[in-house]
């Protein structure tokens, strides 16, 4: 790195933290920003709210080891989000609230909302301690005398500093800033591996012809990306995004149910677009380099060796705001949780939900350095909780006879499953697969069965004497 690299990276990161640096208005603003994000603001923030360096560095990995076959990955967040889109994104916005759990208040009690808020709660510290392990390896090498808990712990105040000030307000601002850095940056690193080697069919040189997509879908045995693997994750994407807080908060600070609703779907297809790129370039930087030990270093890698000085440090300064922002709109989802499910309905003052930030900032890192090893595999296993709720979701939405018994007992059978599928056949045994294919369809049965066998007190037949 050079002095004009360190430029580069301050540089972005000022115009980033400037760009947030904006007092909230009152409390409501801190929350829901007045509830008034146009159509490019929320559209820009809900990229970012997905877009995170775990998941970038994942995907850049198997894209480095399984050729343009990896693009299924970035599929799956256009299958997700688009599903997303058409079933829940206008329902959310209707709600209109500050936490997706008060739907479930509302629909089976608060009880049952509860201990909804509390699988989402515990989901999102997974997610953020992923974030924040994937920052500490990458930014670990230029650090080297630091160890990885004061490096991780500086990454964790940094990004805590960006959204202090303006909550929800300054998210969306620094979030609209790092959005137009990486729709320029990321596809340009495709645009160099093109020019450097030539068509996709180039990359027939590095990765064989099956990779390559030329035998039917049904004959993908890819040792790198195994079909059933990239399926499962279709499944888990559509049927835990539905319930995602760090999503819903973004929806309720929506202007309108049309906004919502068309900001969600082209946020899925610019997902698609940027990850896609990724996986691309990393496909492409296996015909220059093909001995990296770690794949998921490949995109720091292709910055280091295809960016000159100054971009480089831009493109270091951008992975960086990353998943930055993508922490923030955690720590922010997390605030209004605690504040709408287990406490009364007054917003406490802007004071308190600071402090609460800082609860959860120190709470994601504690968590980053002492639970999480590999990225991805984690990053999956926090969507137990998550998927455990989409029958009482989805129910809670569009059948009236979903009964409180049936949104107990499916999430209590969905968590259950899950972990259970973890213990018996563990990450290298695919447990993704038995959780997926057999559990979701099963958390469906077992609410249903349920809400037909203890029905609503409303919902029983009068009793003829």
């Amino acid at each position: 790195m050079t002095i004009f690299d360190g430029f580069g990276f301050a540089l972005v990161l000022l115009l980033i933290a400037i760009s947030g640096f904006k007092r909230a208005a009152d409390r409501g603003d801190y929350l829901v920003a007045s509830r008034q994000l146009g159509f490019f603001p929320l559209m820009a923030t809900l990229v970012m709210t997905e877009f995170n360096t775990s998941t970038l560095f994942a995907f850049a990995g198997i894209g480095y080891m399984a050729g343009p076959m990896a693009l299924s990955l970035p599929l799956v967040f256009l299958i997700g989000l688009g599903w997303y889109t058409v079933s829940v994104a206008k329902k959310w916005k209707k709600l209109n609230g500050l936490s997706v759990a008060e739907l479930f208040t509302e629909k089976f009690g608060r009880p049952f909302g509860r201990l909804a808020s509390g699988f989402l709660i515990f989901a999102m510290l997974g997610f953020s301690a992923t974030y924040i392990k994937s920052l500490s390896l990458l930014f670990g090498p230029f650090f080297p005398t630091l160890s990885t808990w004061l490096l991780s712990a500086s990454i964790a105040a940094v990004a805590a500093f960006i959204t202090f000030r303006g909550g929800m307000r300054s998210i969306v601002r620094s979030d609209i800033v790092s959005f137009i850095f990486k729709i320029i940056f990321l596809p340009l690193l495709l645009f160099i591996g093109i020019s450097k080697f030539g068509k996709l069919s180039s990359l027939v040189k590095v990765f064989p012809a099956d990779q390559l997509g030329v035998n039917p879908i049904g004959q993908w045995n890819n040792a790198s990306l195994p079909f059933w693997f990239v399926l499962t994750l279709i499944i888990i994407t559509m049927f835990t995004y539905i319930c995602s807080p760090w999503y819903g908060q973004k929806i309720f600070a929506a202007r309108s149910e049309k906004v919502a609703f068309w900001a969600t779907g082209a946020s899925a297809l610019v997902v698609f677009f940027l990850y896609g790129s990724i996986v691309l370039a990393a496909a492409y930087f296996r015909m220059e380099n093909q001995t990296l030990k770690n794949p998921e270093t490949v995109v720091p890698q292709m910055m280091t060796q295809w960016f000159p000085p100054l971009l480089r440090g831009m493109g270091f300064a951008i992975l960086f705001s990353t998943s930055l922002t993508a922490l923030t709109g955690m720590w922010s989802a997390l605030v209004a949780m605690v504040i709408a499910d287990f406490q009364s309905k007054k917003i406490p003052a802007i004071s308190v939900q600071r402090m609460m930030m800082i609860f959860f900032a120190t709470s994601s890192w504690l968590a980053a350095n002492i639970l999480v090893d590999d990225i991805l595999k984690k990053l999956i296993l926090a969507n137990i909780p998550i998927a455990a709720l989409s029958f009482a979701l989805l129910g809670g939405f569009y059948w009236s006879k979903t009964s409180p018994a049936g949104a107990w007992l499916s999430s209590i059978f969905g968590v259950l499953w899950g972990i259970g599928c973890y213990l018996k056949f563990g990450e290298a045994g695919g447990y993704t697969w038995y959780w997926a294919i057999y559990g979701i369809p099963l958390i469906f049965i077992v609410g249903t069965s349920a809400s037909w066998l203890f029905p609503r007190v409303h919902d029983k037949p009068a009793v003829i004497s």
